[in-house]
């Protein structure tokens, strides 16, 4: 029998966690986390990782199984994943991945293009060139040194201009030269189901969780790693926004305002890059009878 990857993937807040471990245990078959925070330890309020109580439930991947003093890719989650994919369909037919991180989730599907990974010198080089010069003077390098891509990102994203400018110095190349977009063809079928909420209800969700985030300690969390708080995977939603109620810059009122608010403005870039996928099928995360008929009917 054909070996199939279920994938189930949907905008943060949207109610994943609860019809992946009905599915897992429907098919009985572990879960493979494609959330790029949830991998963090260190990072549990936050990140909305699964309770102990779900994950004695069902077997987990990838959660909390790495720290955030360790550089983490896409390209090494689609390593480390592949290699899990591997050795479970040698006993087991359905895998089960579940997760909203875009790059996860398409490193594992189609394949990322081979760009190298970036050493520390090479990172702290740009980083400071980014704080000491700012935006516009990283911009200008991206210009010289990869026209294509700077017309093509985000001129506002700091991140994806910085990656590009690495990935420039050590190969001596255009970034854009290295993407090629090509989808590797992998040795499983690939099933994937997406989760979705009308707006209002997604935002109200959002917002909840971040209140509920609030009480049960995520300001007491961030304080834990305040000092690390220029580290990779600290710069994030949740996080960023206390360091700056911390740092003196806004009330606590504001960063929280501010988390809800970015929050929805991910879940909304989330949205618009699954959009682009034609294979995906979409739900409302109610309709659980309808998802696991319409599991059954492709997996039979």
């Amino acid at each position: 029998m054909q070996s199939t990857l279920i994938v189930i993937l949907g905008p943060t807040g949207v109610g994943k966690t609860e019809i992946s471990l009905q599915v897992a245990q429907n098919l009985q078959t572990p879960i493979i986390s494609a959330d790029s925070r949830q991998i963090y330890k260190e990072l549990k309020i936050g990140t909305a990782a699964p309770t102990s109580e779900q994950l004695s439930t069902v077997k987990h991947y990838f959660i909390g199984s790495h720290s955030i003093f360790e550089n983490f890719s896409a390209g090494q989650f689609e390593q480390e994943a592949l290699a899990l994919l591997e050795k479970h369909f040698a006993t087991n037919h359905i895998a089960l991945m579940v997760g909203g991180s875009m790059l996860y989730i398409d490193a594992v599907c189609k394949g990322l293009d081979n760009i190298p990974t970036v050493d520390t010198t090479t990172r702290n080089f740009w980083k400071k060139q980014y704080e000491n010069q700012g935006l516009e003077y990283i911009r200008q390098e991206l210009k010289k040194l990869d026209p294509v891509y700077y017309q093509q990102v985000d001129p506002n994203n700091y991140k994806r201009i910085l990656h590009a400018l690495e990935i420039c110095s050590i190969t001596g190349n255009p970034f854009s030269a290295l993407r090629t977009g090509v989808h590797k063809k992998r040795a499983f079928d690939i099933v994937k189901i997406g989760l979705n909420r009308p707006r209002h209800e997604l935002y109200e969700r959002i917002n909840a969780r971040v209140d509920q985030m609030m009480e049960e300690g995520l300001l007491e969390e961030a304080k834990q790693f305040y000092a690390f708080k220029n580290l990779n995977p600290l710069n994030t939603v949740g996080y960023k926004e206390l360091f700056e109620f911390m740092d003196g810059k806004i009330t606590l009122k504001q960063a929280v305002d501010k988390i809800k608010q970015n929050t929805r403005h991910y879940a909304k870039r989330q949205l618009t890059w699954f959009n682009h996928d034609k294979d995906i099928t979409w739900f409302h995360p109610d309709e659980r009878e309808k998802i696991i008929r319409f599991l059954q009917n492709r997996l039979s």
